[in-house]
């Protein structure tokens, strides 16, 4: 029973077995009876159009992912049975607009949808990542019994058609079953409307929200249109014993490419929002060949096979990326972020000291174009010295010489120290923890296949020389190599090194020490 133009709601049955008179069956859904969201509450809530036929809410669980009810997309209404592929009817979805009357939010095509086995619960691919959005966590507890949880969505209120605007209402947990919780509602007239059919059951953990349960089936008692219906209850979709696939969906689409044999330079850092989550998994900016740019936005979640959950496309094919020669990112300006340092063809030295999303910005120029930076053939970007307000820069030129940069802020580049010479066999440099001493390392992979580690490297040289790969090792196929925290082990001393091989494929080596490559590579791509 499509709901047309009103956003369609939480419904049917209430129990699978339930198909009394007067309640509605698998129809997608809008609002909750309840008040209003203050303007940019639970943002993370969407509203689905599907095909202007039928309307149901949703749950942004990643910033290119929704979660909704299966049913919403089901030829036969009040089945769970939901498609795959490429949505039959065109689908809109509108996140992070708390008052639909006004601007702001997101406003994105739906192209992709991955339904669940045995579950009324699809995810719905968005067409790009949405910004500045936080989405909602998965939760990884067992709902409770008396367990206060609240609904958001955009169905019918007990007075409204078609509210205008986002609301919410306080539940609590009656209960549990392996695959669906039942909730009733705290207040008498708080109730699950059509229209919610989708919207995320959440918890409130001092203002961090928690992902419990989608919201697939309702009595409607309070609701527009069923004021004769006293029952208020509602089932939802349980998600925390799921949450392994939501995320593997997630996540699995982003790293999957043809081209990553054509990434020119890779450097991993914290630039997107996301990252600055506590779990803190690094981004990873790739410049390719064509002269395009993206950012693979770091994952939050637990599955180290899937260490990104995004892809930004920051600069288009043809850009002045293609330009660039050197790149490394790094803390510039003493904040929680990171930007990057470039060295380009034409020998200009510059910084952005932001990145993000939405680009680079604060372009600070470090070194002029036809400057002795030309020279400059690798580059790499850590705290090395204990003092700094920001990183350091360590530098291996033309001649073979290396150099260390104290410092590197946005106006200079800080004190010049000369190390030794005989680099003439370093192809790849980056900067890491690699001896648990809080300061930055530097890993070289040389030309022989072998790969040393530098510790505690200071104006003055560095401490320990150790060796972590042998000559003529496989790593004489590296064509890319950083370092950050790609396996989600933030609280581990030791750096992650990701690598791209000279066909093409994409692996990374977890808590890579002094002691060297001890856990198993984790393939990614190919």
């Amino acid at each position: 029973m499509p709901v047309r133009r009103p956003r369609a709601a939480l419904i049917a049955g209430l129990l699978a077995s339930t198909t009394a008179a007067g309640l509605l069956t698998a129809i997608p859904a809008d609002a909750v009876v309840g008040p209003a969201t203050k303007d940019g509450s639970y943002a993370f809530t969407a509203k689905l159009d599907i095909g202007g036929e039928r309307s149901c809410s949703g749950a942004l669980v990643e910033s290119q992912w929704l979660l909704t009810a299966a049913s919403c997309f089901a030829d036969k209404p009040g089945s769970s049975d939901g498609p795959s592929g490429a949505p039959k009817l065109k689908t809109v979805a509108t996140i992070g607009r708390t008052d639909l009357t006004r601007d702001g939010g997101s406003v994105v095509k739906v192209v992709d949808l991955v339904p669940s086995m045995g579950r009324d619960l699809i995810m719905a691919k968005l067409e790009y990542p949405v910004t500045g959005i936080t989405p909602v966590e998965l939760g990884s507890k067992t709902p409770l019994p008396g367990e206060d949880v609240f609904v958001s969505g955009y169905g019918r209120t007990k007075d409204e058609w078609v509210p205008d605007r986002l609301h919410y209402a306080k539940f609590s947990v009656d209960a549990v079953q392996n695959g669906t919780v039942n909730i009733s509602g705290k207040a008498n007239d708080a109730a699950v409307c059509e229209g919610d059919t989708g919207a995320p059951t959440f918890r409130d953990i001092g203002g961090r929200y928690e992902l419990v349960g989608i919201n697939t089936r309702s009595w409607q008692g309070g609701c527009f249109g069923h004021e004769d219906e006293t029952r208020k209850g509602a089932v939802d979709t349980r998600v925390d014993n799921v949450a392994g696939w939501i995320q593997s969906v997630s996540s699995a689409s982003v790293l999957p490419r043809a081209d990553w044999k054509n990434a020119a330079y890779m450097t991993s850092g914290y630039f997107t929002d996301h990252s600055m989550t506590t779990k803190r998994r690094t981004d990873l900016f790739v410049a390719w060949k064509d002269g395009s740019a993206s950012i693979f936005q770091g994952a939050d979640h637990n599955l180290p096979q899937y260490p990104f959950s995004a892809e930004y496309k920051v600069a288009p094919a043809g850009s002045y990326w293609k330009d660039a020669r050197a790149v490394a990112a790094g803390n510039f300006t003493g904040s929680g972020t990171d930007g990057i340092t470039v060295r380009w063809a034409n020998g200009k030295l510059s910084t952005y000291t932001h990145v993000d999303q939405n680009g680079f910005h604060d372009e600070k120029t470090l070194g002029a174009v036809g400057s002795y930076w030309k020279g400059a053939r690798l580059i790499a970007v850590g705290r090395y010295t204990e003092n700094s307000l920001r990183d350091d820069m360590f530098v291996v030129w033309d001649d073979d010489s290396t150099t260390l940069y104290s410092d590197l802020g946005t106006n200079g580049i800080g004190k010049q120290s000369q190390l030794e010479k005989g680099w003439a066999g370093a192809m790849q440099i980056s900067s890491g923890e690699f001896n648990g001493d809080r300061t930055a390392d530097l890993l070289v992979r040389w030309s022989d296949g072998s790969a040393t580690l530098f510790s505690a490297l200071s104006p003055t040289g560095y401490r320990d020389r150790t060796r972590i790969r042998p000559l003529d090792s496989a790593w004489k196929n590296v064509q890319n190599l950083t370092v950050g925290s790609f396996s989600g082990d933030s609280g581990a001393p030791f750096s992650d090194v990701l690598i791209r091989w000279a066909p093409g494929p994409l692996s990374y080596y977890p808590g890579v020490s002094t002691a060297g490559t001890t856990r198993p590579e984790v393939q990614l791509v190919g």
